[in-house]
């Protein structure tokens, strides 16, 4: 037996992996995670510094040609990568919620998650309502700052535990930012897209005009697909925080 054999023998055996069903659960929920979020963000870059100064560079023919093909496969792949890596990253969540140290960590857990849940969702309303009657895309960063900063410190502030992990809170902040992402997705970006597609098609196809309030909607899809784009930065470093970067301490 060569060496290098015995070698390999030796670290197969200590890379057996754990045996119990929490670590496991944990390691496959960050693989999904990780897969579709890479899937999502991804298509969410090319769409930023890629699609966007590409099609402005084309005539109206070509778009025709061009946008109802790409377009419904790579958002096909871009909303519903989007939905796999936020409900993961739920699920991860509510486990991390769950190990949590406290004397009733079941009614805690849903008590830190229902504050987390709301203050989502009425952050993406008001986000929700500013992308389009806000056109000035520098306001609008400006506002979504302030909203998403105020998100954050009170996710953090109104934690239901005490002594809450550094990996608690910084996926708390960080999937609450992912998640407005999603809800711009479904909310925003692809309604307009599906109709913006429909109508390039129709007028491709059959010569229909294409309405005057198409110009409106791609604004809007982009100023929310841009601020999806900003977003995404803070998301990404408060995921990397978690495990890596002890700014809430333990």
């Amino acid at each position: 037996m060569t060496l290098v054999t015995a070698l390999g023998m030796v670290l197969a055996f200590q890379a057996l992996p754990p045996m119990d069903f929490n670590t496991n659960l944990q390691m496959l929920l960050r693989w999904i995670h990780l897969l579709a979020g890479i899937i999502w963000i991804g298509l969410l870059y090319f769409f930023n510094l890629v699609n966007v100064p590409v099609m402005k560079a084309l005539d109206g023919t070509t778009k025709g040609k061009v946008i109802p093909v790409l377009l419904p496969k790579a958002l096909w792949w871009f909303r519903w990568g989007a939905v796999v890596t936020v409900l993961a990253g739920i699920i991860y969540y509510l486990i991390i919620l769950s190990l949590e140290p406290a004397k009733a960590p079941g009614s805690l857990m849903w008590t830190t998650f229902g504050k987390w849940l709301l203050l989502v969702v009425v952050t993406w309303a008001i986000i929700y309502f500013l992308i389009g009657p806000v056109n000035n895309g520098w306001l609008l960063a400006l506002l979504v700052v302030i909203l998403v900063g105020a998100m954050g410190g009170a996710i953090v502030h109104w934690n239901a535990y005490e002594d809450a992990s550094n990996r608690a809170l910084s996926i708390g902040v960080g999937g609450g930012i992912g998640t407005i992402m999603l809800l711009n997705v479904w909310g925003i970006i692809w309604p307009a897209q599906k109709r913006i597609i429909a109508w390039t098609k129709a007028n491709a196809e059959q010569g229909t005009p294409v309405p005057p309030e198409s110009a409106k909607l791609a604004r809007r899809a982009f100023l929310a697909s841009r601020t999806n784009f900003w977003l995404s930065i803070p998301m990404l470093f408060f995921m990397a925080a978690a495990s890596h970067y002890p700014m809430f301490g333990g």
